[in-house]
């Protein structure tokens, strides 16, 4: 990456980053003005349609799952609770 004898040119290269390298062929860029781009365009309105879609097209894939989750854990806490409790005891002592 440092500067040093081009053997594909001949020549010397310089250090990287110094600027004097040879002269590229073949490339173009092109730059648009600051005063010309637009930052956000269309963010809220993106923003919001956006979001709708993608939460109504994936709401199918995790809810189920969320809610089957959930209901087993409740029921586990309230079985818990249950069988630390007294009359729970009682039960799984007879």
């Amino acid at each position: 990456m440092g500067g040093g004898i081009d053997f594909k040119h001949g020549g010397w290269a310089g250090t990287w980053g110094d600027g004097n390298y040879f002269p590229q062929k073949g490339i173009a860029s092109y730059t648009l003005s600051p005063n010309r781009q637009r930052l956000f365009p269309h963010f809220w309105h993106t923003a919001v349609f956006n979001t709708f879609r993608r939460f109504r097209h994936q709401v199918l894939y995790v809810a189920p799952p969320f809610l089957i989750a959930y209901s087993l854990m409740d029921w586990a806490t309230e079985r818990n609770e249950y069988l630390n409790s007294k009359p729970g005891r009682a039960e799984a002592s007879e």
